[in-house]
């Protein structure tokens, strides 16, 4: 098995990827499907970060590098990118009118 098994439910598409843990050093680490790698947009030396939500899922999302301007914080550049991903649906649709 390469570990990605698709599977479909009633409401959504749903792609699993399994991957078992190695050790890296004194860590654990796990390595990414190659399809995965691609959706997230990511290679060898980029960062990517781990959200855990209040389901306790987590969520895997490339770190944004930028060089911002003196006067923009971060976190302010990142709650905006939060809610652009949250709210990108009705971003589209509305593009579309």
């Amino acid at each position: 098995m390469n570990g990605v098994v698709k599977m479909t439910n009633d409401k959504r598409n749903v792609t699993r990827y399994s991957r078992k843990i190695g050790r890296m050093g004194n860590s654990l680490g796990v390595s990414l499907p190659k399809s995965l790698a691609a959706k997230l947009d990511v290679s060898q030396g980029d960062e990517i970060e781990f959200i855990e939500n209040d389901r306790g899922e987590v969520v895997l999302k490339k770190v944004r590098q930028s060089k911002l301007p003196d006067h923009v914080r971060p976190e302010v550049l990142e709650a905006f990118f939060d809610i652009f991903e949250e709210d990108k649906g009705i971003l589209e649709d509305l593009k579309d009118r």
